[in-house]
């Protein structure tokens, strides 16, 4: 395994966990601040909406080259 493909791997593992914890960060936030369902599925969407522009961003590069 050369330098390029370590970096590419981690790279997906190190944003995945990424993900993971500000996930964890947001249902935090959501139940120490009594959001309720709606406040949550709010909180969750907007962390779901950056993940989404991410990989899309991600797939029109791998596109594109």
């Amino acid at each position: 395994m050369d330098v390029a493909e370590f970096e590419a791997l981690m790279m997906q593992v190190l944003i995945g966990g990424l993900v993971l914890f500000m996930a964890f960060i947001v249902y935090d936030l959501a139940k120490k601040s009594n959001a309720g369902k709606w406040g949550t599925f709010v909180l969750f969407g907007a962390l779901g909406l950056g993940v989404l522009g991410f990989l899309i961003k991600t797939f029109i590069v791998e596109i594109i080259l």
